[in-house]
């Protein structure tokens, strides 16, 4: 007769009564036996170090509203703000001024000391012992391939943002200098602008994806548990997730999230507006054409998520990497090429060199400090954080099989390169001309950032088939962000549930650029800068997720070095069987 096999006790069945009433069904509410019996481990087969949830908390399904107690607070809140703001834009609009003024200009130390701190705990972690910890079973093999995974985290860097700012940026630093930047001649003022933009799109902003991400991959490849940020604080919280404040903190990052890529969109409309006004396409690139390119978009967007044709947005996201490659490939031929291969060096030798001024300069002793700031580096630490939910599920997904170390260092290094070789091609492109050709791209008010891009492109060859390129870029990012960040929120806002439902993914999509338009509308009602009150919101709605954030931390390291301790006592445990076997080996 064979011999039996071990077994390994996978969950009883009076376990699984704790998250009865919440979001998740438990395996013996959904009547699957296969969860609470004992179930043969094939010879061999590594015992995993810490018991999964497994399918006992799986994500609901079939039902209207999967997660009604965090779907209706999420969408009430929003309909609410959408609803006031349109029909109240100027007061809406002066209420974000004053938030600006005595809120977000007060947080900047803040937001710079927790980002710093996210860089450090990433180093930390991938640096440690806890590094070898596999994001899934023991000898798990990733899921893709080494160049895949890299072209997916390459992907992961490219965006709307990277668009709009790739040539405003450097100008608009280069144009007014950060507040105690030394006097100096034109060439040290460059250096200055590209230090500042690539702190601002560097290692902080992928660090802070770092921590959502390696939370929610330990979470749902090492432990079992849906893809949701409540489970993420597990062993922090413990079952208190299924409660209050589980629900608080999905809230919390769908809310985070949608202002973040609504940000986002508002950004592309009004760098299409902005292009089309510049070519002449159009006569008035106001407010109205915003809009009206918003509701465009946004339904295209909603056409993709309502008829299921993913594959259809898959071709356009690997349409658009490609189009993106030989946009800054074009620019790197037909502009300066040697300038911007010796400044890209030059500017990654400065970028380390300063790197700790650049990470801690919350600029107190100087009066215009905190207005700099609440413009530039809190707008960026707030938008990389109300994104974090989003990217973070994203570069977890893919990651399964990776080890820690191999997630945090290809997560900071692929992407940051990716978007510095991007700045030194177009911006460092519009700062030569501004140096070296008699400038023509800064005028008498600054710089026009919706514009920029095009301005720069005007002066190389091909400029109406190059800015053409770029607009279809914008748009093609505005279409795949509002129908991914949607995709997204709604797997939040449903518990984690892998397939939500259709239409709450249509009315996730339609909120993001509803949002989008009546801050930019609140914007101009109120005589400012449309961008700022969408800069502003980011920032706002951040604040929240930015302690879900550390408590993400907390858990994650507690996490790991409870199982690096387990793993060494095993070691010890095995090392001192195998002496004490050769010992008794010995002849007496």
């Amino acid at each position: 007769m064979a011999e039996d096999k071990p077994t390994i006790r996978v969950r009883r069945p009076e376990d699984l009564d704790s998250v009865k009433g919440h979001c998740w069904t438990s395996a013996k509410e959904a009547g699957d036996t296969r969860m609470t019996q004992d179930i043969p481990r094939q010879e061999h087969e590594p015992i995993h170090p810490i018991e999964p949830a497994g399918p006992a908390h799986r994500p609901p399904s079939g039902s209207l509203i999967p997660c009604p107690r965090v779907f209706y607070p999420a969408a009430g809140l929003l309909v609410v703000f959408i609803a006031v703001t349109a029909i109240f834009p100027e007061r809406v609009g002066d209420w974000i001024g004053r938030a600006n003024t005595n809120v977000v200009q007060e947080l900047g130390w803040y937001y710079i000391a927790i980002t710093a701190g996210f860089v450090g705990f990433a180093i930390w972690i991938a640096a440690s012992h806890m590094g070898n910890i596999v994001l899934g079973k023991d000898g798990e093999e990733p899921e893709f391939s080494l160049a895949s995974w890299f072209a997916m985290l390459f992907a992961a860097g490219m965006g709307i943002g990277l668009v709009f700012w790739g040539v405003a940026e450097p100008l608009n630093h280069f144009s007014a200098p950060p507040p105690g930047s030394p006097a100096a001649d034109p060439a040290e003022a460059a250096r200055t602008a590209m230090d500042t933009t690539f702190l601002h799109w560097g290692l902080h902003a992928w660090a802070i994806y770092v921590v959502v991400g390696l939370a929610v991959a330990y979470s749902v490849h090492r432990r079992g548990h849906p893809i949701s940020l409540r489970w993420a604080l597990h062993p922090l919280l413990g079952d208190r997730i299924n409660g209050f404040w589980g629900d608080a903190i999905d809230v919390i990052a769908v809310l985070g999230t949608l202002f973040g890529v609504a940000t986002s969109l508002g950004l592309g409309v009004s760098q299409i507006s902005g292009g089309l006004g510049y070519l002449g396409v159009v006569d008035d690139a106001g407010d109205g054409l915003k809009v009206v390119l918003i509701v465009v978009i946004t339904a295209i967007a909603l056409v993709s998520v309502v008829t299921g044709i993913d594959k259809g947005i898959k071709w356009l996201s690997n349409i658009n990497m490609v189009m993106a490659i030989a946009l800054v490939a074009f620019v790197m031929v037909a502009g300066p090429t040697v300038f911007i291969l010796s400044e890209f060096v030059s500017q990654i030798g400065s970028y380390i060199q300063n790197f700790f001024r650049l990470s801690f300069n919350s600029m107190p002793f100087h009066e215009d400090g905190k207005q700099w700031l609440g413009g530039w580096t809190t707008f960026y630490w707030g938008w990389w954080i109300s994104w974090a939910p989003f990217v973070g599920v994203f570069i977890a997904r893919i990651s399964r099989g990776r080890t820690v170390r191999e997630f945090v260092i290809g997560v900071l290094l692929v992407p940051t390169l990716v978007t510095f070789i991007w700045f030194s091609a177009l911006g460092g492109t519009a700062l030569y001309q501004e140096v070296f050709q008699g400038g023509g791209l800064i005028g008498e008010e600054g710089v026009d950032s919706t514009t920029g891009l095009f301005q720069m492109l005007d002066l190389l060859p091909l400029a109406a088939i190059t800015s053409g390129l770029a607009i279809m870029l914008i748009v093609i990012f505005f279409v795949t962000s509002s129908d991914s960040g949607s995709y997204v929120v709604d797997m939040l806002s449903s518990g984690g549930n892998p397939n939500p439902p259709v239409w709450s993914r249509a009315f996730w999509a339609a909120m993001e650029g509803a949002i989008a338009a009546v801050l930019l509308l609140a914007g101009s009602a109120a005589g400012a800068n449309p961008l700022g009150a969408l800069q502003t919101m980011a920032i706002l709605l951040a604040f929240p997720f930015s302690f879900v954030m550390i408590g993400m931390c907390f858990a994650t390291a507690k996490a790991l070095i409870g199982e690096e301790r387990q793993r060494q006592r095993r070691q010890r445990k095995w090392l001192a069987e195998e002496l004490a076997k050769e010992i008794d080996q010995q002849p007496r």
